[in-house]
């Protein structure tokens, strides 16, 4: 019934790491690592999304715009939008859609 997860801490980095935390009927939680300078390639989500910076600095790229992420930053972004990723500094981000 209840479990503890290290998959997060021990998630490293190299290139582009992603580990499904959660998958229900209802929402899922995605765990990223991207290495300094990596990039997590142009892409969409099928649901409105929510990302929360662990560590690290991201640019998000979306609709044109960029928007630098930090630590501790909570950012969220509408479904179906091509958008991308690159890593500042080796970071660890959720994806909670």
């Amino acid at each position: 019934m209840y479990k503890i997860s290290n998959i997060i801490n021990s998630q490293s980095f190299d290139k582009l790491k992603v580990e499904k935390l959660v998958k229900t009927d209802v929402f899922e939680i995605l765990s990223i690592s991207l290495e300094k300078e990596s990039i997590f390639p142009e892409h969409t989500s099928p649901t409105d999304a929510q990302l929360i910076v662990l560590e690290g600095e991201i640019d998000f790229h979306i609709d044109g715009k960029t928007f630098r992420l930090n630590e501790h930053q909570h950012f969220n972004f509408p479904k179906e939008m091509v958008h991308w990723v690159e890593a500042k500094e080796n970071s660890k981000f959720l994806i909670v859609r």
